[in-house]
């Protein structure tokens, strides 16, 4: 309804935003839920830089290359930011528990704070971006 002009991509990107949101707490609770757990490795998930490289490589300004090979990699190819997909990333590496289990319970917990109240933030945006809309149409 709105696509091709930055009112829905603003909404789109925070539509977006908020489903990896309700993601990340899903994550989270899981890794509290676990945390007692012998040999649980926690899980994060990933979104936010993926996304911001897709939207830096739209405006990226670079030479024309020319690819002289199907194989060679292209080194200035802009990506779609419709493309960017949450990952859930498992941190397998650390260990912060003699039995193998690396949930950092008061970490979790502070991670949990900080994605509520961006999920707050990004909602009283999509709250501002209407009531714009809204004052222009009256």
């Amino acid at each position: 309804m709105y696509t091709g002009n930055s009112f829905g991509k603003t909404l789109d990107i925070l539509q977006r935003t908020m489903d990896t949101s309700l993601l990340r707490r899903e994550v989270i609770s899981n890794n509290i839920a676990n945390a007692e757990t012998p040999n649980f490795k926690r899980s994060d998930v990933s979104f936010e830089t993926e996304l911001r490289n897709a939207l830096a490589s739209e405006n990226k300004r670079t030479l024309p290359a020319k690819v002289t090979d199907e194989k060679h990699m292209s080194f200035n190819e802009v990506t779609d930011y419709k493309s960017v997909r949450p990952r859930r990333v498992l941190d397998y590496l650390t260990t912060s528990k003699s039995n193998g289990n690396n949930v950092d319970i008061e970490q979790e917990m502070m991670m949990a704070t900080q994605n509520q109240m961006m999920y707050e933030l990004m909602t009283n945006s999509v709250s501002f971006q209407f009531s714009q809309i809204n004052l222009v149409a009256r």
